[in-house]
């Protein structure tokens, strides 16, 4: 099980709200309702109790310098899958991108630890197999509230699966060691967000969706959305 999806879904979610843009999600995008509010307040009960008091503890003891070398190391794993899409859609200058991040941030960055690509100039980039997807015009089909996986819509759920490929842990076969890295990850992903949770306003379910989904076709689209204002 992964907490780490959740609980970056749930920040990026109140992130976006700083976007140009902020229409509402249409009802009919969650017919599902029903059934996502108690899998939400499931998740929202595991993340208080559990992933958030531990990435609090992770943010105190662990030095500034060090907890951005590990986030800086697993972003730099994250380019991986950023590179695997960009081929998939086509963008030759974004994987071009990706890979210089890769070779710089690996070599001269020591594994990523620090992240000499941004400061070359190497913007980093965010895609998933999900918006891999949406980019050759498949829809997102409804919203859905996954156990401990946190928002995610019928296109994207799926998609994960795919996206398991381009990252680590399949290719680990020492368990304790995997299992070790998996859990400093989401540990990891916790504590980086913790300060976006003031953004959340309003009933937490409708604003994490509503953002959630706004977030993603902003994502699938580039950018290039119409504002309803």
């Amino acid at each position: 099980m992964s907490w780490s999806n959740h609980l970056a879904r749930i920040c990026i979610s109140a992130s976006v709200m700083l976007v140009p843009f902020v229409a509402q999600a249409a009802t009919e995008d969650d017919p599902w309702e029903s059934v996502n509010r108690p899998i939400f307040e499931f998740n929202d009960f595991v993340d208080t109790y559990g992933l958030k008091p531990l990435a609090q503890g992770y943010e105190f003891v662990t030095p500034q310098f060090l907890e951005d070398g590990i986030h800086n190391i697993f972003r730099n794993v994250g380019d991986v899958t950023n590179l695997a899409n960009n081929l998939l859609q086509a963008k030759p200058a974004a994987a071009g991108v990706d890979t210089a991040r890769i070779l710089m941030n690996t070599t001269f960055g020591l594994l990523g630890f620090f992240d000499v690509g941004t400061r070359m100039g190497l913007q980093r980039n965010d895609e998933d197999f999900g918006q891999t997807l949406g980019y050759w015009g498949v829809g997102s089909g409804p919203y859905v509230m996954l156990p401990l996986l946190g928002p995610s819509t019928l296109r994207d759920a799926p998609s994960k699966y795919a996206d398991s490929y381009t990252g680590p842990y399949r290719y680990i076969n020492d368990v304790p060691v995997r299992n070790s890295i998996f859990g400093l990850n989401i540990v990891d992903t916790r504590a980086s967000l913790l300060s976006s949770e003031k953004l959340i306003s309003g009933d937490k379910y409708t604003f994490i969706r509503n953002a959630y989904l706004q977030n993603r076709e902003f994502k699938v689209k580039d950018g290039q959305v119409e504002d309803d204002f």
